[in-house]
């Protein structure tokens, strides 16, 4: 009997080239399938929700494959993660409807980009956030952010050579949480164009240090351009925090 099985996944990315499988080096897609091959002894395929880039981490990341073994659910979760890698774990495991798909049934997802503030960076948070030598103005960083809320066709904050259909995409939410001298920035939508979170946060960034006004992210936005917004950020402090579903 095939059962559509529905995995979430917590993992860091700091030693792999990203999740989907590709030609140079690990990734969390190609550990996925030979853990879960092993379990169900013959070759399996799943579907992720989403791609994240190389040393880009997750707390939430979904997938589902189909299982034609006769193990219990119940079982999938410590199975697989006697047998992966201590980076990567399975949090949740669930039998769900055969029509289920990872990626086609998401209605959004949250992502959290963390800043460490300190002067001196912290050796604890130096694989999960990027530090920033300047003093940023959080509460600029807070009005920048608000100008990039709602449904606005967002060019200008996706990288070049991306072949999707629409630039269009609705950003419901992004707030700010600060604990000492650690920021996190997040981001609440129904999709996510390549490198969108990450280009965001470099031009907050810019906001922040006081290069550019916040009111600049409606000329920004306007502008459909790319080389009108900020740098990319570095991967490392991105989080795909929840699929929403």
């Amino acid at each position: 009997m095939k059962r559509n099985i529905k995995l979430t996944i917590s993992y860091d990315g700091t030693n792999y080239s990203g999740f989907q499988i590709q030609d140079n080096g690990s990734t969390i897609q190609e550990e996925l399938e030979k853990a879960i091959s092993r379990i169900e002894k013959s070759p399996v395929k799943i579907i992720g929700a989403g791609r994240t880039d190389a040393g880009v981490h997750a707390l939430g990341q979904v997938v589902n494959f189909y299982s034609l073994s006769s193990i219990p659910t119940e079982r999938f979760l410590p199975a697989l993660n006697s047998i992966l890698p201590h980076d990567i774990r399975i949090l949740q495991v669930e039998e769900v409807d055969e029509d289920f798909h990872a990626r086609f049934n998401a209605q959004g997802k949250i992502y959290c980009y963390t800043l460490d503030c300190r002067s001196v960076p912290s050796v604890f948070w130096r694989l999960y956030s990027v530090h920033t030598s300047h003093t940023i103005n959080v509460m600029k960083i807070k009005q920048g952010a608000a100008l990039l809320e709602g449904k606005h066709h967002y060019g200008a904050f996706c990288a070049t050579g991306s072949t999707v259909k629409t630039f269009v995409r609705i950003i419901q939410e992004i707030k700010l949480e600060q604990s000492e001298q650690i920021v996190k920035i997040y981001f609440k939508g129904n999709g996510f164009l390549y490198n969108m979170v990450r280009i965001m946060v470099g031009t907050l960034l810019e906001v922040g240090k006081g290069r550019i006004e916040p009111e600049t992210i409606k000329d920004i936005l306007e502008s459909k351009d790319r080389k009108q917004a900020g740098p990319t950020a570095p991967a490392k402090g991105l989080c795909l925090v929840k699929v929403i579903y």
